[in-house]
C-alpha cells in the first residue's frame, strides 16, 4: 500500500471505528441514566409502587422454583462441557436467564406494560415532547409539575414492547450457547440484545408514526447502538432482587435516549429547511 493509501486509511479510523465505538457506549449509558432518573424525579414513584408488590413476589416465586429444580440437573449436565467451577457459573447465568425469560413473559405480557407505556411518555413530556404523545393520548394542562397525573387514557394502541414470539424462540435457540465455556454467557447476551434493543424503541416508532419499513429503517440506522443497549438491558434483567425494578426504569432510559433523538432530529429538519433551495433555473440575466 502506497503512502498516500496509509494515510487515507489511518485518517478514516475515526469515522470507521472510533465513532461507532463512543456511539455504541454512549447508548448504552443511556440504562444508567434512566436509573438515576428515575430516582430523582418522585412523580415517577407511584407506577413503580403499584407494580412492586406483584413485581417482587413473582420474581421470587420463579427464580426459588428454578433454582430448587432445575440448578443441579443444569450444572450436571454442563459439566460434560465445562470445568467443574465454569459449569456451576454458566449454570447459575443459565437460570437466571430462563426466570427472566419467565418473569418478563408474564409480567411484561400481563401487568407491566402499561405502566412502561405511562413512565415513557411521562418522561417524554418532562422533556418537552408533549406533542409527540398528544398524538396517542390526551395531556391535560392541570399539575404542569406531575406529567405522569397530566396523562389521559391512551386514545389508540400503546404498547411498549409488544410480545415477539420470535424473541421467545430466539431466546430458547440460543441457550445452547452457554455451553461453550468462559465466552459463551457473554456471547449468549450480545446475541440475544441484538433482538431485544430495538424493541425498547417500540413505543418512539409508535409515537412518531412509522411504519415497519420506515422501523427498520431507523433501527438499521443504529443497529449496533440498539444492540449494546439491549445487551446491558439483559444484564440488569439477570440481577435477582433488582430485575423488576430495571424493568420499570428501562422506559425512562428509553424515553431519554428518544428525547435525545427527537431534539437531533427537528434540528436536522430546521437546518434543512433553512437551507437554500436548490434550483436549475438559470439566472435571468444570463
Amino acid at each position: 500500500m502506497s503512502q498516500q493509501g496509509v494515510h487515507a486509511a489511518l485518517g478514516n479510523i475515526p469515522r470507521v471505528v472510533v465513532q461507532p465505538t463512543v456511539d455504541n457506549v454512549i447508548a448504552s449509558t443511556y440504562l444508567v441514566k434512566g436509573i438515576v432518573f428515575f430516582l430523582a424525579h418522585p412523580f415517577l414513584y407511584p407506577l413503580l409502587k403499584a407494580r412492586l408488590l406483584p413485581a417482587v413476589l413473582l420474581s421470587i416465586f420463579v427464580l426459588t422454583n428454578l433454582f430448587v429444580w432445575t440448578l443441579l440437573p443444569q450444572v450436571l449436565f454442563l459439566k460434560l462441557f465445562h470445568t467443574a467451577g465454569s459449569a456451576w457459573v454458566n449454570a447459575v447465568f443459565l437460570v437466571l436467564g430462563e426466570g427472566a425469560a419467565v418473569v418478563a413473559l408474564l409480567f411484561e405480557s400481563f401487568l407491566v406494560d402499561e405502566s412502561q407505556v405511562d413512565v415513557f411518555d411521562a418522561v417524554l413530556i418532562y422533556k418537552g415532547y408533549e406533542d409527540l404523545v398528544r398524538k396517542h393520548r390526551p395531556v391535560s394542562e392541570d399539575s404542569l409539575n406531575d406529567p405522569v397525573r397530566r396523562l389521559g387514557k391512551p386514545i389508540r394502541s400503546s404498547v411498549y414492547a409488544p410480545f415477539s414470539f420470535r424473541q421467545i424462540a430466539e431466546f430458547v435457540i440460543l441457550l445452547p450457547m452457554n455451553f461453550i465455556p468462559y465466552v459463551g454467557v457473554p456471547i449468549f447476551l450480545l446475541l440475544t440484545g441484538y433482538r431485544a434493543g430495538p424493541f425498547q424503541h417500540w413505543r418512539y416508532f409508535q409515537l412518531l408514526g412509522y411504519d415497519k419499513k420506515q422501523r427498520n429503517a431507523a433501527i438499521r440506522k443504529r443497529r449496533w447502538q440498539y444492540t449494546w443497549y439491549g445487551t446491558v438491558y439483559l444484564v440488569l434483567q439477570y440481577v435477582p432482587p433488582l430485575s423488576m425494578f430495571f424493568l420499570m426504569t428501562a422506559p425512562a432510559s428509553s424515553a431519554l435516549w428518544a428525547a435525545d433523538l427527537e431534539r437531533a432530529r427537528r434540528e436536522q429538519e430546521a437546518n434543512l429547511a433553512q437551507a437554500p433551495q436548490y434550483t436549475d433555473e438559470p439566472d435571468a440575466g444570463v
